[in-house]
């Protein structure tokens, strides 16, 4: 078996993962999005799905993706050329909220078929993707922490913990999106924040700010239900 024979195979290998795994992974996802000492180093794990989603849709609607970058207070930004209205801007920038939790559901459609190490060379690959459009050093930094973690866990620990791993990042990826929406809206109750996703499809669409943060919440309360259905309901 040559080496991309035997790389298929790991990566497609079938893992499977006791209820006890998936609820104590839940666990470890919850106490981590519920601490505010974890939250805060934990939050920019989320801050580069929600910029990679935005930079996905960016693609997918025919949008040239010009750069992402990450900054150190766990918010980012993505610059895309293309028409400032129309479909492609409003998906672009409703991707961000709902990216995380989308990602997470993706992740647990993987675990539920018993693909679990697949999850971790998936997000590996969007990783590297990601990589190619990060424009700062701190983005850089934190893209390639995140990416050696995973190379880590992929190529060191036994099998049985890489799904382990694998279930703890999905659920916190779905139980963190609701949370950063939630802040966004506490973020528009106390000031002006015209440069927030909801006020810019506000002003893009005449729909009120408020209403594409019930959007955004609705999406990943809805994905983080449908997951939960999958990986723990027999």
């Amino acid at each position: 078996m040559d080496p991309l024979d035997r790389l298929w195979t790991r990566v497609t290998a079938e893992v499977p993962l006791p209820p006890g795994v998936l609820v104590g992974a839940a666990l470890v996802a919850l106490v981590v999005v519920a601490s505010p000492a974890l939250w805060r180093p934990a939050r920019t794990v989320v801050t580069i799905a929600h910029e990679g989603a935005h930079g996905l849709a960016a693609v997918a609607t025919g949008r040239r993706l010009a750069g992402i970058r990450l900054h150190s207070d766990t918010s980012g930004l993505t610059v895309s050329a293309g028409r400032p209205t129309g479909a492609g801007m409003v998906l672009t920038l409703l991707a961000g909220y709902v990216g995380p939790g989308l990602f997470g559901l993706g992740a647990a459609a993987l675990l539920a078929a018993g693909h679990a190490v697949g999850v971790l060379w998936a997000l590996l690959a969007l990783l590297a993707l990601l990589l190619l459009q990060i424009r700062n050093f701190f983005g850089l930094g934190a893209v390639l922490v995140t990416g050696a973690v995973l190379v880590g866990v992929t190529g060191w620990l036994p099998t049985a913990a890489q799904a382990g791993f694998a279930a703890a990042v999905t659920w916190f990826l779905l139980l963190a999106a609701p949370r950063t929406v939630l802040e966004l809206q506490a973020e528009r109750r106390r000031r002006s924040t015209p440069d927030s996703d909801a006020d810019q499809l506000a002003r893009l669409t005449h729909v009120p700010g408020v209403v594409w943060v019930a959007v955004f919440l609705l999406v990943d309360v809805a994905a983080l239900a449908l997951a939960a259905t999958w990986l723990l309901v027999p």
